[in-house]
């Protein structure tokens, strides 16, 4: 996943790391010494971010020669090899926690999203993150996030209406709000509406919002609402999604689950870099 912004994030994070410089590689390593490393993974999953790992080694060390066994989207076992490195000593000492922490995290949001859309794979209902993101590596993470087999939300603010309860509070009902919107941006640009209840989601339906959010229902009222809305919106359940209950809530019949869990909750995937010679 190679971007504008990704030279700027690597510099700051290899920053972050470095400080004044990698005492303990520069005091035992001649700067002229090259070698061979292998990365390799520690526990099954999804790999995610490997040409993002590869440019923090590259940033460090141009000449560096990288070797990819494994792909964004292929799936590891434990014990596969997934890359082959040859550069500058102090390059792949240097670099070998802020790239592994970069593949190690990414793959760990790819194994996550991988095993939740697994569960829903033969229901309609389509796997979204959302903007529970990492400050920073947002771009990097929804990436990881569709590579695991899910589908991006909006990216920003910028990109999607969606009115949450805190704007209907602002602006006094949901009608107003849809309303106000609808004459500000573009028609192409879908209308997106946050509600709490099954009275809010009729308020919506009247105010002909494109897409309802179905904020922290149990199943038994997502399927009220499925009924209600009988196709005259899309509806988005969210809030308290768990591996638990993924299952149970794409059977009510919803368009779209949202889990912030898929991005921020994903635990890192083992991946160790050993130095071979």
């Amino acid at each position: 996943m190679i971007y504008p912004g990704l030279h700027d994030l690597i510099k700051r994070c290899l920053e972050e790391d470095l400080g004044h410089g990698d005492i303990t590689t520069q005091s035992l390593v001649p700067n002229e010494q090259v070698s061979q490393g292998v990365i390799y993974a520690k526990a099954e999953g999804v790999i995610a971010g490997i040409e993002v790992c590869r440019a923090v080694f590259s940033y460090l060390d141009p000449a560096l020669s990288m070797l990819v066994l494994k792909n964004d989207g292929d799936e590891v076992s434990f014990g596969d090899t997934i890359a082959q490195l040859e550069g500058n000593s102090r390059a792949l000492l240097t670099g070998e926690r802020t790239a592994l922490n970069f593949l190690q995290h990414l793959s760990g949001i790819a194994t996550q999203a991988r095993q939740m859309t697994e569960l829903i794979k033969y229901s309609k209902a389509e796997l979204l993150d959302t903007r529970k993101t990492t400050p920073g590596l947002r771009i990097l993470e929804k990436y990881a996030v569709s590579v695991g087999g899910a589908r991006n939300h909006r990216f920003g603010l910028y990109d999607g209406v969606m009115i949450k309860d805190n704007h209907i509070k602002a602006i006094g009902s949901i009608k107003k709000a849809v309303s106000l919107v609808r004459q500000k941006v573009p028609h192409t640009v879908r209308i997106e509406v946050e509600v709490e209840n099954l009275e809010q989601l009729q308020e919506a339906l009247e105010a002909k919002a494109d897409i309802i959010l179905l904020d922290n229902m149990d199943t038994a009222t997502m399927k009220e609402a499925v009924a209600l809305t009988n196709g005259q919106a899309l509806l988005e359940a969210s809030g308290k999604i768990t591996a638990a209950n993924l299952a149970e809530a794409a059977k009510t019949g919803v368009d779209f689950i949202s889990m912030g869990a898929l991005t921020h909750s994903a635990p890192n995937l083992d991946i160790s870099f050993d130095i071979l010679v």
